[in-house]
């Protein structure tokens, strides 16, 4: 970043500004610190965020993804990574703030910081007391780039030993795309066919796409 006026180097214009005088771009070359031989920080991070399709295409992104970029290598792919991570965290909800979870719009917005943008598809649950404050979140299981295989009795045993009154499911589709399968649609009947039978409410099935959702609920369809 030598050939930047000192006061436009993303790092001086960041101490003299803020960080939302900052762009994408400028923020990625300072996660990066450097860039390579012929190009510095900021044209690596124009090349990485165009090879990702932006930043939701970081937050999609493996270590190894970002890695291929020339000039990143697999140490600052990490720390990106984690940079990603860190963001996601500081919007989610600690589980001692007890949230409560009363509209599939309140539940989509707790949920989509931390899971709409996943590479691969995690399948997991809220667990609610008997007035929907959010006792903890758990994933029951991790798949491929589109697929999880999930079993109602793993959810509600989870659910169980948690001590929960209801719970809310929710899975990701890494393509981008809320709209549920015939498969999601079938697990959902599952679902809250065993719920009833159990005593333990399936509130909501979302289906978290970037900054898009499905709910199953807010289509009358639990």
């Amino acid at each position: 970043m030598k050939a930047l006026a000192l006061h436009d180097r993303p790092r001086e214009k960041m101490l003299r500004h803020g960080a939302l005088a900052l762009g994408d771009n400028e923020l990625v070359a300072l996660v990066l610190g450097s860039g390579r031989r012929g190009a510095d920080a900021i044209e690596v991070a124009n090349e990485l965020l165009d090879l990702s399709g932006a930043l939701h295409g970081v937050a999609r992104a493996t270590i190894g993804d970002l890695a291929r970029v020339p000039g990143v290598g697999l140490a600052k792919a990490a720390q990106l990574l984690a940079a990603v991570e860190l963001g996601r965290r500081t919007v989610t909800h600690a589980p001692s703030a007890r949230v409560q979870l009363r509209t599939p719009k309140e539940a989509a917005a707790y949920l989509l910081p931390a899971f709409g943008a996943r590479p691969v598809e995690h399948f997991g649950i809220v667990l609610l007391d008997t007035r929907h404050r959010v006792l903890r979140t758990t994933i029951i299981a991790t798949g491929t780039l589109n697929t999880t295989i999930v079993q109602p009795r793993d959810v509600y045993r989870t659910a169980m030993l948690g001590g929960a009154a209801a719970i809310v499911a929710f899975h990701n589709h890494p393509s981008g795309d809320p709209t549920p399968s015939h498969e999601d649609g079938d697990l959902t009947r599952r679902l809250s066919a065993a719920g009833t039978l159990l005593g333990i409410a399936l509130v909501d099935h979302l289906v978290l796409a970037d900054t898009r959702y499905y709910s199953f609920r807010e289509l009358g369809q639990i």
